[in-house]
């Protein structure tokens, strides 16, 4: 219902503004239409209108502002680097304010997220939206105002120029991991490597990378491991015969089928697009729209799916195809009941204990939950956390109803044990299954270290194995190994990604393109000089493998050996022949490098460097190149 064109409320000052280079007002935005999104980040539905937003965006690019008020719900949403973890974890490219302490919301009058106002050029508000689906009530609304506004000379189409978070920041080699599965009785570890759009199967105990499935490329196609694409994976099975794989690909609402014998991804149920029903009664794969699968759970031929938009968990029978809710009505609560009228909140990680429980990581409503799946009657049961309400969290060991955690998304049951992320705590903590007692297994606030004491930062899965947890440790781009006898926390080092990546293409170079002074060498025999500098207490990754290719103008110059190099030094040295000339010299550098302190976590730097080369009678010896590399 629109507002009835009431001018737009200004942003209060002192506020922690991200993705823009200072505090913005009606008043500068004057011109412009601009969309504000009340939002905060653990809420799926909050989720799930950003890709209305960027559509949004794509279509008005110079029409359009769009600003996130980030109203935290959870006491860690509202700390400002969270929030910017956040922004480069879902790619968003458009100004964020924290109001941390409400005094936008409350000037906007807001009482649930989503909530979401669209504003005319002349700073009047027009239209206010709760609740998903953005695009179909803001998309006539936005054209109509710029065919108006257009007509009578004010609309600004000055392009508007955040300065994003992301500007700058290398690449890791694994980006916000959200889950991990380890193969019982065998060496396979199965990593969502969620914000890379892939999966990597390593060896558990050395890291050496396996295979790597998906092209990378953000999308929803079926194909060999080097064509197919996903976006953003997070929950993965393994079925018993190992050959099996089975996906939450969240963001395409979908689940994946991965044969890794003759290494297809097929899709097994989903159409790509989110179910807007409200709990549906179930169907039949695949041809049914599926809404955040998060989490899988495999019991014989059982899929349990842990349908984190929905508020329930669903079961697929992978004989018949058949797909149902198991638990949940859809409405989001803390409501312990039957199955059937049980009323979940986001459930985001599953653990199954071989006793005919299945335990659920119930993230929004802060509780570890369970469901009985045999019996006439089954039903859901809270073991552990308050279970009363959507705000009653907090951080604290205790018995049963008595413990608090924050927006847990992990579980994995071993020997007994049932271990979970308590994810915005940052910490690993244990529950007895019998009893419900809640006990801090490792972890403090937030941060990077190994040993005995180690840290995390927003753990999202974990699977268990060999008496070791392994832990998706997401917003540290990076796997960690617990060893449940000691509790040394140890991080695996990926090893040898590089042998899966695919070549470069100079129509479609993956990484940044930089053009360097121009060099005048001489003719005859001379060399290449590679200098990498690394950024202090950096280092190159001793355990990879750091690419050099080459290319240069036809005739300009020789190599006696190969024009594809491996090497492990921070400077390369390579023998060439130069004829006389002009052109350009290319050189394409795969590089991995990490923190001294933090070896296990990798950053992965692909470059093309294009020096201007003039080979004449007198000149330099060599063609020197230096390379600066960039701290996390």
């Amino acid at each position: 219902m629109a507002p009835n064109l009431l001018p737009a409320r200004e942003f209060p000052p002192g506020l922690d503004w991200l993705n823009t280079a200072q505090p913005l007002t009606f008043a500068q935005l004057k011109g412009k239409i601009v969309l504000l999104d009340f939002w905060t980040y653990g809420c799926i539905n909050c989720i799930h209108v950003i890709p209305d937003l960027k559509q949004l965006e794509a279509e008005y690019p110079n029409e359009l502002v769009v600003i996130g008020i980030h109203s935290a719900k959870f006491d860690a949403e509202g700390e400002t680097e969270n929030i910017r973890q956040i922004i480069l974890r879902y790619e968003l490219e458009h100004p964020i304010v924290n109001d941390r302490n409400f005094r936008i919301w409350q000037r906007w009058d807001v009482h649930a997220w989503p909530t979401a106002f669209l504003i005319d050029p002349a700073g009047k508000v027009v239209e206010r939206h709760s609740g998903e689906g953005f695009y179909a009530v803001f998309k006539p609304l936005i054209a109509s105002l710029v065919e108006s506004f257009a007509a009578k000379g004010q609309l600004d189409l000055t392009p508007f120029q955040p300065r994003l978070e992301k500007a700058g920041l290398p690449k890791p080699v694994l980006a916000f991991p959200g889950k991990v599965f380890a193969e019982q009785g065998g060496e396979r570890l199965f990593i969502a490597d969620t914000n890379h759009h892939r999966l990597i199967v390593a060896h558990q105990q050395t890291g050496e990378v396996l295979d790597l499935i998906g092209s990378g490329a953000k999308g929803f196609t079926d194909g060999d491991f080097g064509t197919a694409t996903f976006a953003h994976p997070q929950g993965l099975v393994l079925a018993p015969d190992g050959q099996t794989l089975y996906v939450a690909d969240s963001e395409n609402h979908a689940l994946r089928e991965i044969d890794l014998a003759t290494s297809q991804v097929t899709t097994l149920v989903g159409t790509g697009h989110q179910s807007r029903q409200f709990a549906p009664r179930g169907g039949k794969a695949p041809a049914f729209a599926l809404n955040s699968p998060w989490d899988l759970a495999l019991e014989g031929q059982k899929l349990y799916i842990a349908m984190a938009g929905m508020h329930q968990i669903w079961l697929l029978d992978l004989v018949t195809k058949a797909l149902r809710p198991f638990a949940g009505s859809g409405r989001e609560g803390t409501v312990d009941s039957l199955c059937t009228s049980a009323e979940l909140a986001q459930p985001s990680g599953l653990a199954l204990d071989g006793q005919a429980r299945l335990y659920f990581a119930d993230a929004e409503g802060s509780s570890i939950r369970w469901a009985d799946l045999h019996g006439p009657n089954p039903q859901v049961h809270t073991l552990a956390g308050s279970g009363s309400s959507l705000f009653d969290f907090g951080d604290r060991d205790g018995l049963g109803p008595q413990a608090r955690f924050q927006h847990p998304l992990g579980v994995a049951y071993q020997a007994g044990m049932l271990y979970l992320t308590d994810t915005y705590n940052h910490k690993i903590k244990q529950i007895e299954p019998k009893t419900g007692a809640v006990q801090t297994f490792l972890g403090q606030n937030s941060g990077w270290r190994d040993g005995i004491e180690p840290l995390f930062a927003e753990p999202g899965g974990l699977s268990a194995a060999e008496k070791k947890l392994f832990v998706a440790d997401t917003n540290n781009h990076a796997i960690r190994v617990i060893d449940l006898s000691t509790k040394n926390t140890t991080t695996l080092i990926l090893k040898g990604l590089e042998r899966f990546m695919p070549a470069p293409e100079s129509e479609a170079f993956p990484g940044k393109m930089l053009h360097l002074a121009a060099q005048t060498v001489e003719v005859g025999e001379g060399s290449l000089e590679i200098e990498l500098r690394l950024p202090e207490g950096y280092k190159l990754n001793p355990a990879a493998t750091h690419a050099l290719t080459w290319q240069a103008t036809a005739g300009l110059l020789l190599q006696p050996t190969e024009a594809n190099l491996s090497f492990n030094q921070p400077t390369l040295s390579m023998p060439l022949i130069f004829r006389a000339g002009s052109g350009q010299l290319i050189c394409d550098l795969t590089l991995f490098y990490c923190a001294g302190a933090k070896e296990g976590v990798c950053l992965l730097d692909q470059v093309r460097l294009t020096i201007p080369l003039t080979v004449q009678a007198v000149g330099e010896k060599q063609c020197q190149v230096v390379y600066q590399l960039q701290a996390a």
